[in-house]
């Protein structure tokens, strides 16, 4: 069944590597795409290679294409706040440097108003020790990654990476959220 293109919606994410939050969000109900990216730095259409040196500014992030009929933007950000660290600067486990930081790239102003709330919500619950350290930004200089970044988890299921570190995270996402698994 095709979605209808008036309730496909947009979410864009950093937080840490991107193959884990794009594991993650194939996962979940309404979800109907995830493509592995780099927002918010200063070169146009950079390289893995390049954002990988850190100086262009970029984090790898995912963009979520979402049917709003089955889920929604909160939802998305409810996800979001649990399956990774947002209180570590700059840093996902052992993935280190400004392209593994924690943000939201909001498209517009509701988008904007639903992150900060959500960001409000996720520090009064006290789901993690620390201050959250999260950005949020208005997306800029969005690019898709290289197409073997897409989908990785999948593709390379016995990569060792994708074993401990991106597996451990589609674990506690289908722990956590039994709720907003795919059927």
């Amino acid at each position: 069944m095709n979605t209808d293109p008036k309730n496909i919606d947009t979410a864009i994410l950093a937080g840490g590597c991107f193959w884990c939050l794009d594991a993650v969000y194939r996962q979940m109900e309404g979800v109907i795409n995830v493509e592995s990216g780099y927002s918010n730095g200063t070169v146009v259409n950079p390289s893995y290679e390049d954002v990988c040196t850190g100086t262009t500014g970029h984090a790898e992030v995912v963009s979520i294409y979402f049917d709003t009929t089955k889920t929604s933007y909160p939802e998305i950000l409810e996800v979001f706040w649990r399956i990774h660290n947002p209180t570590t600067l700059n840093r996902q486990g052992n993935d280190i440097g400004t392209q593994y930081r924690s943000g939201i790239y909001y498209r517009n102003e509701e988008q904007k108003n639903i992150a900060e709330q959500s960001k409000i919500a996720a520090e009064e619950a006290k789901l993690w020790d620390g201050k959250i350290v999260t950005e949020i930004a208005m997306v800029n200089n969005y690019s898709s990654a290289e197409a073997y970044h897409q989908d990785y988890y999948k593709n390379n299921p016995n990569n060792s990476y994708c074993t401990y570190v991106v597996g451990e995270k589609v674990d506690k996402f289908k722990k956590l959220f039994k709720d907003k698994l795919k059927k």
